[in-house]
């Protein structure tokens, strides 16, 4: 009788444990606000995650649900290299913008949730700033607009 209710609270337990939704970030990160100039001189705000570690790096938004229009990451990278990023573990769709060392957006990309397909930067980068897909160009951001960095 008694392994029998271990075995009922074990199934309840891990019943629940599936249904809860995944936790949110894995990381307490940094945020900031980058504001993006466009091409025309007008200026627009997201508010981004600061993933400057590895393991901060290497996590992103993996698991993220939901992430806000508005909002997004910004991954700091160390030195210019040549960027590429999956969707591994990510249920969110995003777009993914590759910056110079000196804030130029050189490359947007869209992405497709859980996809292992990698998407490469076309050239030298230090920066990529993931948002929710299809924000740059509801926003009206382009390659060749800049973004003004914290750094």
């Amino acid at each position: 009788m008694k392994n029998k209710k271990i075995k009922i609270l074990a199934g309840i337990l891990l019943c629940a444990l599936i249904a809860s939704p995944v936790h949110a970030k894995k990381f307490n990160l940094k945020k900031t606000d980058l504001f993006i100039k466009r091409a025309d001189g007008t200026e627009i705000c997201v508010k981004a995650e600061l993933a400057v570690k590895p393991e901060e790096r290497n996590f992103g938004f993996m698991e993220r649900r939901k992430i806000p229009d508005g909002t997004g990451m910004l991954f700091v990278f160390e030195y210019d290299q040549i960027l590429s990023f999956w969707m591994k573990n990510t249920p969110s769709p995003l777009s993914i913008a590759y910056i110079t060392k000196d804030g130029k957006i050189k490359d947007i990309f869209d992405m497709t949730p859980f996809s292992l397909a990698s998407i490469q930067s076309t050239g030298y980068v230090r920066y990529a700033l993931e948002v929710p897909q299809g924000w740059f160009l509801r926003n009206g951001i382009k390659n060749g607009d800049t973004i003004n960095l914290p750094f």
